[in-house]
C-alpha cells in the first residue's frame, strides 16, 4: 500500500484527524433566536448606529426601491464602520460574484495613516470607500469584454443585501455585497443581471397582480435552496489528487455496498459530522443565513442543509456564503466538503434544488393555490404564465445550468434529465385540463384524510399533490422546485434565467389581455382568454410521469422537445435569437454582454475537462500502472513457481490472470496515449465551440475508456499495491 494511502488510514484509525477544533463543541450554547443575525449590518443594528434621519431614509429606498443619495451613503459607511469596528473589524472588503463561479474579495484596511506626523491616523471609512472599489477587471473572466489594455472594473455597493462581519485566521473583516461591473457599464458578474431580471419580474408581475388587487405595490422573487454535498476525511482527500485538482474521483471501482440498502437517507448522522454541522451552521446563523434543516442524503458521505425561504437575492448571497464556510469550517475538523455534482460514480450525485416563487410586498405568495384553486384566478395567472414561459425558453432553463459536472449528473437515476418538463400534479392537472374548455370553475376539492386506525397515532391531510423527484421543474404546493440545478453552481444564472423568463412572459401577457380589453372584452374574460390559448401552446411541457424512463425519452421526441445532454450543445441556447430578443427587450443583457456570457461559459467546460483529462492520463502513469506492475511482477514469480514445481493446473489459472492483468495494463497505455494526443488535438479547432465539441465527444468518451480499465484493475490487484484510496474508505471511513 503507498504511503500517502496507508497514512490516511492510520491517521483515521489512530482518531488523530478527527479532533475538530470548533465553536460549538457538539452543542449549541445558546438558542437560535440569542445568535441570530449578530455579525449583520441588519436593520436592527442601523437604528442604533444610524442617525434616526438616515435610518428612515434607508427605510424608504427600501421599501421603494430607489437610489440611495450620496449624503445617505456618507451616513452608512460612519455607522457601518463603528459597529464594525466595535466588533472588532481592521479591514472591509466589496464582496462580488466574478463569473468565475465563487466570489471574490480584496482587503482594505480601516486605517488611515496622518499626512500629518505630528498626528495620529485613525479608523474612517467614506461614502466613496463604501460605494466604489476598483479590481482589476481583466484578471476575471470577461468573455472578451476586458482585456490587459483596457483592465478597469468597479464593484459597487449593493444595498439590498446586507453587509456583514467575518472572522477567520486571518482576522475580523467587513464584508460588504456589491455588484461588479467594466468600466464602459457592462455585467462582469452574476449579481448585476440578476438584480435586473428581479426588477423586470416586479414590474411586469405587479401589472398582472394589479388585475386582481389594485393595492399591490411590488412583488419580489423568494428562493429557498437545498445544498447537497458530501463529506470525506481531509487525510483520505490529500490522497487522492484527483480530488485536490477537479473535485471528483476520476477513477474507482464501486464498493460492494453503496447506496443499494436505502439504509443511509434520513439515518443517523455521524457524531463526527454532526459536529462539524453544528459547527457550520453556529456561523452561518450569526451571520443571519436561516439555515434551519439537516440531515443525511441517499449516497454514503452525502448529507443536506436548507434554510427557510428569503428574498432571492439574499438568499443567493447566503447559499455563497455559506458553502464558503462548510469548506472553512471542514477543514478545522479534518474534512472536506466537496460540492461537486458526481464525486463518486455509482451512487447519487448532488443537487442544489432552487424552490423559487413570488410574493406581494405584502407577504402573498403569488404562487399559493388557496382552499379553491380550480377558481383561483389570479392563481391560475401566474401558475400558467410561468409554464407558458418555461415552455418557450426551455432550452435556455437548460443551458443555465450547464456545466463540465452537471453533465455527469442529469439524465443519472437520482437527477432530473436534460430534458425540460413541468409537473403539476394529478389535481392541477385536471384543474388545467378542465380550465381550458371551461375556465374557472368550483370544483369540489376535497382535502383527503389518512386515519390509520392505531389507537394514539393522529389523523393527517395529504397534500394535493404528490412529489416528483423525477421532474427537472415539478410545482411543489406553492412554488416550482428547479431540481437540475447542480450543487456547485452560483444560483444567480439559472434564477436570472427564470426571473427574466416569467418576467417577459408576464409582459406580454398584460399585453394580449390589454388589447382584449381595448377591443371591449371584459376583463375576467380576456384573462381567461389569453390563459386558455397559452395552455394549449404549452401543454406538451407538462408531464405527470416517471421523468427517468426511457419512454419518457421517445414520447419527449413525439412532443418535439429537446434533450440536450452535454454542455456545449445545450449553451448555444444563450446565443439564439429568442434568448438575445428575450433578455435585451427586458434591458438584463446588452447583446455584447449575452455573447460574452456564451464565451466565458464555453472557456470553462473546456478548461475543467482539459483538466480532468490531464489529470487522469498522469494518474494513470503514475499511480495506477505502477502499483498494477508491482503486482504482474509478483504474479509471474507465482507462475514460474508453479511451472516450476510441476503444478500445470494451478499455472494455467496464474496465466490467465497475468494475462488478463497485462491486458487492461495494456489497454491503459493504449488509451492514456489516445487521450494526450485529442487534448492537444482539441486545441486545433477553428474557435471555443469547436474545442468545446470535440472535448465532449472525443476527450470525455476516451476518459471513460481509461476509467473502465483501471476500475477493472482495480478489482483485481492486490489491495496492498493499490496506491489511490478506494471508495469503501472514502465513503464509509468517517
Amino acid at each position: 500500500m503507498s504511503d500517502i494511502r496507508y497514512n490516511a488510514l492510520l491517521d483515521l484509525a489512530k482518531g488523530t484527524s478527527t479532533n475538530g477544533a470548533g465553536k460549538s463543541n457538539g452543542l449549541h450554547k445558546q438558542r437560535i433566536s440569542e445568535i441570530f443575525g449578530e455579525n449583520v449590518f441588519s436593520l436592527m443594528v442601523m437604528k442604533d448606529y444610524l442617525s434616526e434621519g438616515t435610518y428612515l431614509r434607508i427605510i424608504a429606498a427600501i421599501k421603494n426601491n430607489s437610489k440611495i443619495e450620496f449624503e445617505t451613503a456618507e451616513n452608512v459607511a460612519k455607522g457601518m464602520k463603528k459597529w464594525a469596528t466595535d466588533k472588532g473589524a481592521t479591514h472591509y472588503t466589496h464582496w462580488f460574484q466574478p463569473l468565475t463561479g465563487t466570489t471574490a474579495e480584496k482587503h482594505d484596511a480601516f486605517y488611515k495613516p496622518s499626512l500629518d506626523i505630528m498626528m495620529q491616523g485613525m479608523e474612517n471609512l467614506t461614502a466613496a470607500e463604501l460605494v466604489q472599489r476598483e479590481p482589476d477587471a481583466s484578471s476575471f473572466p470577461s468573455g472578451g469584454l476586458r482585456n490587459t489594455a483596457a483592465a478597469r472594473g468597479y464593484s459597487v455597493w449593493d444595498p439590498s443585501s446586507p453587509a456583514f462581519i467575518l472572522e477567520t485566521r486571518n482576522g475580523i473583516t467587513l464584508y460588504v455585497p456589491s455588484i461588479f461591473i467594466s468600466y464602459t457599464g457592462e455585467s462582469l458578474d452574476f449579481k448585476t443581471p440578476l438584480l435586473k431580471s428581479a426588477e423586470q419580474l416586479n414590474q411586469h408581475a405587479t401589472k398582472v397582480v394589479r388585475y386582481f388587487d389594485s393595492s399591490v405595490k411590488n412583488v419580489v422573487a423568494t428562493l429557498g435552496w437545498e445544498q447537497e454535498y458530501f463529506i470525506v476525511d481531509e487525510a483520505l482527500y490529500n490522497a487522492r489528487p484527483d480530488l485536490l485538482l477537479t473535485g471528483r474521483t476520476l477513477f474507482g471501482a464501486p464498493t460492494a455496498k453503496g447506496q443499494q440498502l436505502e439504509d443511509h437517507y434520513f439515518g443517523s448522522i455521524p457524531e463526527r459530522v454532526q459536529h462539524y454541522m453544528q459547527d457550520f451552521e453556529l456561523e452561518a446563523l450569526s451571520l443571519g443565513i436561516p439555515v434551519l434543516t439537516r440531515h443525511n442524503e441517499v449516497a454514503p458521505g452525502q448529507y443536506e442543509c436548507a434554510p427557510m425561504f428569503e428574498e432571492l437575492n439574499v438568499a443567493i448571497d447566503h447559499n455563497l456564503l455559506l458553502m464558503d464556510i462548510m469548506q472553512r469550517t471542514a477543514k478545522k475538523h479534518g474534512l472536506r466538503a466537496l460540492f461537486h455534482e458526481k464525486p463518486f460514480a455509482g451512487v447519487n450525485g448532488s443537487g442544489k434544488h432552487n424552490n423559487w416563487s413570488m410574493a406581494t410586498g405584502a407577504g402573498k405568495n403569488l404562487l399559493s393555490p388557496g382552499s379553491e384553486p380550480s377558481n383561483n384566478l389570479q392563481f391560475l395567472t401566474f401558475f400558467i404564465n410561468t409554464i407558458k414561459a418555461v415552455d418557450e425558453h426551455a432550452d435556455l432553463l437548460r443551458a443555465s445550468i450547464a456545466s463540465a459536472g452537471n453533465d455527469h449528473r442529469l439524465g443519472a437515476n437520482e437527477a432530473p434529465p436534460a430534458i425540460i418538463s413541468v409537473f403539476t400534479g394529478s389535481l392541477l392537472g385536471q384543474i388545467l385540463e378542465t380550465f381550458v374548455k371551461d375556465g374557472p370553475h368550483k370544483l369540489e376539492e376535497r382535502r383527503e384524510i389518512i386515519d390509520l386506525n392505531i389507537p394514539k397515532i393522529p389523523a393527517i391531510t395529504i397534500d394535493n399533490t404528490d412529489r416528483n423527484r423525477t421532474s427537472p421543474f415539478p410545482f411543489t404546493g406553492n412554488k416550482f422546485e428547479f431540481r437540475a440545478v447542480g450543487s456547485s453552481a452560483n444560483c444567480s444564472n439559472s434564477m436570472t434565467v427564470l426571473n427574466a423568463i416569467v418576467a417577459r412572459q408576464l409582459q406580454l401577457f398584460a399585453q394580449a389581455v390589454d388589447a382584449r380589453i381595448a377591443k371591449g372584452e371584459d376583463q375576467e374574460a380576456a384573462i381567461v382568454g389569453v390563459l386558455q390559448k397559452y395552455l394549449k401552446e404549452s401543454g406538451k411541457r407538462i408531464f405527470n410521469g416517471d421523468g427517468y424512463s426511457k419512454e419518457w425519452e421517445k414520447e419527449a421526441v413525439k412532443r418535439g422537445l429537446s434533450n440536450k445532454k452535454t454542455t456545449p450543445e445545450a449553451l448555444v441556447a444563450f446565443i439564439s435569437p429568442s434568448t438575445i430578443e428575450m433578455f435585451t427587450a427586458l434591458g438584463v443583457f446588452n447583446e455584447a454582454e449575452i455573447h460574452a456570457r456564451y464565451e466565458v461559459f464555453l472557456e470553462q467546460y473546456i478548461k475543467q475537462v482539459e483538466i480532468e483529462a490531464m489529470v487522469s492520463a498522469e494518474l494513470a502513469q503514475t499511480y495506477i500502472l505502477p502499483g498494477s506492475h508491482q503486482y504482474l511482477t509478483q504474479q509471474i514469480q507465482t507462475l514460474k513457481g508453479l511451472q516450476d514445481i510441476g503444478l500445470n493446473k494451478a499455472a494455467d489459472n496464474s496465466r490467465a490472470e497475468v494475462e488478463e492483468l497485462f491486458t487492461c495494463m495494456d489497454d491503459i497505455k493504449g488509451i492514456s496515449k489516445e487521450l494526450k494526443a485529442w487534448i492537444t488535438k482539441a486545441h486545433h479547432g477553428k474557435d471555443s465551440v469547436e474545442i468545446a465539441k470535440a472535448f465532449a465527444t472525443k476527450v470525455r468518451p476516451l476518459m471513460d475508456q481509461l476509467r473502465e480499465a483501471a476500475d477493472k484493475l482495480e478489482l483485481i490487484v492486490d489491495d496492498a499495491a493499490w496506491k489511490l484510496p478506494k471508495y469503501r474508505e472514502l465513503l464509509w471511513l468517517r
